[in-house]
């Protein structure tokens, strides 16, 4: 207890010391950036889930091929939730001697449990409603246009004649972001009536599921445990977001680089500041230290007192975190829909722990050092800093920044780039400061006395001017990195998905349609067509080995072997493919061959000259792996794992798969497209394309929100960076005040040193973020031809140069103006 208050005691009377003020500072900083950071990624996540729900129609499902046993929906009521049942089933739409392939959704009335059905009455007024009642059909605009009708019109379908109620805008779908037909929705008691739903029929039936998260989670376990009936299968909000996963993995990516990035930065602060503390404790711990106090009680009251400070610091960035959290969600839950969420305080609770490791971790080696300093430096100055050649206390801010970067990465891919970029950052500036030392001694005799001086002041504090060249490039990489290199990366993955990105795909195309689809196409308005054959057959063998006697480490091989193979072939590399082993086939290779993607390559462990075989219909083809591909799969073009050469594959039966870009609004063109050839299959890919865009302006949002920590944070790091000298500074003032030197002299003398300093760490950040960015780019978001801003990191390395040079002055500004007679009272 008494140990407690003597460092409650030494906190109160030190408090007004700027570096503890900035030690303060900065763990509230790493606090807030990291809990604000985790909160907001957790409530994105749950919100995601949420909508993901809304996709599906209610919070968890079961989709099976017949009609489900009664057990599950007894079991599902057993545990309080709510239940819809719907079907869907393909069937062909009558009307006025038009005739349209429908994709078709039967409900309940219970329908949906969750989201909205969004319809247009016959007045053209928008309005959220309920399952269509018996009678009654939704049609949407596809199948209004195909058909030749309007609101209020009727058609037959299934034998039954039904009126067209509303026009169907929007639904829940059971999580299927695909369309392959025109959509309808009616009635599950009228599609029961007209035998759509017998035996025999090609519905597929799901029952939906609602309640709380408890129960839900509750029948969830019982029907994964339960024996599904066969070709059953739960429907989950995390399937529904498969499809956009790595658009949910790159999100991850750069709200965990922001959030890391802001830590570090407020990790160098606290690093410096306790620097600094340390250093004006060493006299006082001296002092405490020839009056006979022991080493460990010296020891116990410098951390005491640290953690006095902490504790109030971290419960503030707590509070901040939470506040600045539930202000952000109430910006950005415009996103999700309003979709409610709780909000969490576990990530505040996790991120006040990584700040307080930061704090020990950063803070800890100049204290324990501090308590080691010998009784006789209270006497002799000289005995104050104590060199050793290695201390393994300073491998502890080493280890917390590595475990830092793991934790919050999540990637052992981004902890890798980040830790090694900033280390060649560290490394750099710490050659180029040391360098521009050599060369300050070589010319300072001969230069201008105002420039003389301060190569003369950096000269004399060799160590400490490192140290300040290396922190400051560290904090201005880190910030080169946030405001430049990040949104720059977040536009380049905005640019893969351009207005004009393929949002439709037709299939079974056949050799006689090609150039007449290729022509109806411009007709109606559609561009960026990509047109690919298709084969369908089998792998039977590998390097002439039958494929079941072959084992492989991978368990997705199995499945594979036993599957339906999509293959094609081209002449000239398709866009969104790039070559990263061997050589490109071509159009005439002397032997049949084939280029595999990455996913196949390490699945069953293939290189370059090993042998495939496809069974293909009645036909088969020994091709020889000639190239590994790296393929762009969220380019929505067409893309296949296996690319053969056209010389040997051309004849094999084939149709063509292909996909191209339809502005909206043209309903009316790709109605007669399909009915021109109707043998096709066109499937919507829009809604997924909205979801994927909804995701990088959500993720640029949370990176905005994070750059204004980021901001202060490194702030403070430039503010401890060049406080660190600020007492040698006075006494070296004082010193040459007393020899005559001008004030202008002084001002001018420190605006060379900063100026210098400025331009090593400016250098070196602007370097290191554009190394980091182009890395991390290819690496972890994978896009592809990424190519860093450079003269916006030009100019931020100029301008990070004239921000240390006005900053250093102004904090130098006192130190001009000691006066002579300062020195002769210290004396």
């Amino acid at each position: 207890m008494k140990m407690l208050l003597l460092a409650l005691r030494s906190l109160r009377r030190e408090w007004h010391l700027p570096e503890l003020r900035t030690l303060a500072a900065s763990l509230v900083l790493a606090v807030v950036a990291l809990g604000v950071v985790a909160t907001l990624a957790t409530r994105i996540e749950r919100g995601m889930l949420a909508s993901a729900a809304e996709l599906i129609g209610g919070d968890i499902g079961v989709s099976a091929p017949q009609a489900l046993p009664p057990v599950f929906a007894e079991r599902a009521r057993r545990n309080g939730l709510q239940l819809a049942r719907t079907a869907s089933f393909p069937s062909v739409a009558f009307a006025y001697e038009q005739t349209q392939l429908l994709d078709v959704q039967a409900v309940d009335a219970h329908y949906p449990l969750r989201g909205k059905l969004e319809l247009r009455d016959a007045a053209g007024r928008t309005r959220n409603g309920h399952a269509p009642a018996a009678g009654e059909v939704y049609l949407d605009h596809r199948a209004l246009v195909a058909l030749g009708l309007q609101v209020g019109q009727p058609l037959q379908l299934g034998g039954r004649e039904l009126t067209i109620a509303a026009e169907l805008l929007r639904q829940p779908d059971g999580g299927e972001l695909l369309a392959l037909a025109p959509r309808a929705l009616m009635s599950l008691a009228d599609a029961e009536q007209a035998g759509l739903l017998g035996t025999g029929s090609r519905a597929r039936h799901r029952l939906l599921l609602a309640g709380a998260p408890a129960a839900v989670q509750t029948w969830r376990d019982w029907a994964q445990a339960a024996a599904l009936p066969q070709g059953a299968e739960l429907i989950t909000p995390e399937q529904t977001q498969e499809r956009m996963r790595t658009s949910f993995d790159r999100a991850g990516a750069f709200l965990r680089l922001t959030a890391l990035l802001s830590a570090l930065l407020a990790g160098i602060a606290i690093a410096l500041s306790a620097q600094r503390y340390a250093r004006r404790k060493t006299a006082e711990v001296a002092l405490l230290r020839a009056l006979g106090t022991p080493r460990r009680r010296v020891l116990g009251l410098l951390l005491g007192t640290l953690g006095a400070l902490a504790v109030p610091a971290t419960a503030l960035g707590m509070l901040l975190a939470l506040g600045l959290s539930q202000l952000a969600w109430l910006l950005a839950s415009q996103l999700f829909g309003n979709v409610p969420t709780v909000l969490p305080l576990a990530p505040s609770f996790a991120a006040a722990a990584m700040g307080i490791a930061v704090l020990v971790g950063f803070a800890l080696p100049p204290l324990a050092r501090l308590a080691e300093v010998a009784p006789v430096a209270v006497f002799r100055q000289s005995m104050q800093r104590r060199v050793r050649r290695f201390d393994a206390l300073y491998l502890i801010p080493a280890l917390v920044a590595l475990g830092l970067i793991w934790s919050q990465s999540s990637s052992l891919t981004l902890a890798g780039i980040l830790a090694a970029s900033l280390l060649g950052v560290a490394l750099i500036a710490a050659l180029l400061a040391g360098a521009l030392l050599w060369l300050a001694r070589r010319i300072a005799p001969g230069a201008h006395p105002a420039l003389r001086l301060g190569l003369a002041a950096l000269a004399r504090r060799p160590a400490l001017s490192v140290i300040q060249a290396t922190a400051l490039s560290l904090g201005l990489c880190a910030l080169l990195l946030l405001a430049i290199v990040a949104p720059a990366l977040l536009q380049g993955w905005r640019q893969e998905l351009p207005a004009d990105t393929p949002n439709w795909f037709a299939l079974n195309l056949q050799d006689d349609q090609r150039a007449g689809f290729t022509q109806a196409l411009v007709t109606v308005g559609g561009d960026q067509l990509n047109m690919l054959p298709l084969a369908v057959g089998k792998l039977t063998a590998i390097n002439g080995r039958p494929i079941d006697q072959l084992a492989f480490a991978d368990e997705r091989a199995k499945d594979w072997t036993d599957r339906q193979l999509r293959l094609s072939w081209a002449d000239a590399l398709p866009p969104s493919n790039q070559v990263i082993a061997g050589q490109w086939h071509g159009a005439q290779p002397a032997q049949a061959e084939v280029s595999i993607d990455t996913m196949w390559r390490d699945m069953f462990a293939l290189k370059i000259g090993d042998t495939l075989r496809f069974d293909v219909g009645e036909g088969r083809i020994d091709a020889k792996v000639s190239s590994v591909r790296k393929v762009d799969w969220s380019s929505f073009r067409v893309n296949f794992f296996l690319l053969l050469d056209p010389a040997h594959a051309s004849e094999l039966p084939h149709t063509w798969l292909a996909s191209f870009h339809l502005p909206r609004g043209h309903a009316t063109g790709l109605a007669q497209l399909s009915r021109d050839y109707s043998n096709l299959s066109l499937v919507d890919v829009d809604s997924l394309l909205d979801r994927v865009r909804e995701i990088v302006d959500r993720v640029g949002n949370a990176v905005r929100w994070i750059l204004g920590f980021s901001l202060l944070a490194g702030a403070l790091v430039l503010a401890a960076a060049l406080a660190a000298s600020a007492a040698e500074r006075r006494h070296e003032a004082a010193l040459l005040r007393t020899l005559g030197a001008r004030r202008a002299q002084l001002r001018v003398a420190a605006a060379c040193e900063f100026a210098l300093l400025g331009l090593v760490a400016g250098l070196t950040a602007a370097l290191g973020a554009a190394g980091a960015g182009v890395w991390l780019g290819q690496a972890v978001f994978h896009i592809e031809h990424f190519v860093p801003p450079l003269w916006p990191l030009v100019g931020g390395a100029v301008g990070a140069g004239l921000v240390v040079m006005l900053l250093g002055l102004a904090g130098t500004r006192k130190v001009s103006r000691t006066p002579p007679m300062r020195l002769l009272r210290e004396g």
